[in-house]
């Protein structure tokens, strides 16, 4: 059976890995980044290059997109990009970056009106995941086109939900990167009250990894607090973003709230670090605090 053809739009930290399993797995696909050296080695890889985001459409029967934001999303589709001025009937587009499910309804709308179909499909999951074929989809939309897809989904995911209308899978991504940052910010105060009260760093991870509330992110964050080295696997500005678009669609528990306004603060020194920089964030606050 003859594989979709691909066109892919966005070779950031994740997109990169997850086209590279696609051309593993026999799919043809053909790539656009608005840096185009980033393209290189997966060119080499045998992936197609163009030039230009609507050059995609000719040689493609899916296009999916991984981008930053809304804003890099509505540019790909109705300013620069112009994916929706020239799109052609029959052809289907996945959304894979976190972002509003207002946006994802309004492109979906002015899609099916020139005949394309569109789904929703957000991951879980940062680059290790993305390298191995491992993340987590979370699907908005009609059946049909999920069915179709799901070939491609089993290349880049572990498993895929098809959860309800478009924008189905964006509001599920915003409420699991909610639960990410609870367990980011739970896991900086943790650390920064045992230091305050002489236990150290190290200390204090061996026993929560060794404990009933150790998880898998904890394991994975724990060398970037042991070594103060933020180097970002998703960035805390990312995350932030994410908090705020979960805010715009009603978020409003008292936890969540105080978190989004921690990240949102967080980002201008450290937006271009590892989510888990919420901690020198968090530290540098509580020591510019006078004592009571």
């Amino acid at each position: 059976m003859n594989k979709q053809r691909i066109g892919w739009i966005g070779l950031g930290n994740m997109g990169t890995p997850m086209v590279r399993n696609l051309l593993t797995a026999g799919f043809p696909v053909t790539v656009y980044n608005r840096t185009a050296s980033k393209a290189q080695a997966l060119v080499a890889e045998g992936a197609g290059l163009v030039t230009h985001p609507s050059d995609l459409w000719d040689r493609a029967d899916v296009l999916i997109t991984m981008v930053a934001d809304d804003a890099a999303l509505h540019d790909i589709y109705k300013g620069s990009g112009r994916l929706l001025e020239t799109a052609p009937a029959g052809k289907t587009v996945i959304d894979m970056s976190t972002v509003s499910p207002v946006t994802t309804r309004e492109l979906a709308t002015l899609l099916a009106a020139e005949g394309v179909e569109y789904l929703d499909a957000p991951v879980s999951g940062s680059v290790k995941p993305a390298e191995t074929g491992q993340l987590v989809i979370m699907v908005g939309g009609k059946r049909p086109v999920y069915e179709s897809a799901r070939p491609i989904f089993e290349k880049l995911g572990k498993v895929s939900f098809l959860l309800g209308e478009h924008g189905a899978g964006n509001s599920a991504k915003l409420a699991i990167n909610l639960l990410l940052a609870f367990n980011t910010q739970g896991l900086a105060e943790s650390i920064l009250f045992a230091r305050q009260n002489g236990i150290a760093p190290k200390d204090m991870l061996a026993i929560i990894n060794e404990s009933a509330v150790s998880n898998a992110l904890i394991k994975i964050k724990t060398p970037l607090i042991e070594s103060d080295q933020y180097q970002p696997a998703f960035a805390l500005k990312l995350l932030a973003k994410d908090l705020r678009l979960a805010k715009e669609q009603g978020l409003q528990t008292p936890a969540g709230l105080a978190i989004e306004e921690c990240f949102r603060e967080a980002t201008p020194d450290w937006g271009d670090k590892d989510m888990m920089a919420i901690l020198p964030w968090l530290g540098s606050e509580i020591e510019q605090q006078e004592p009571f």
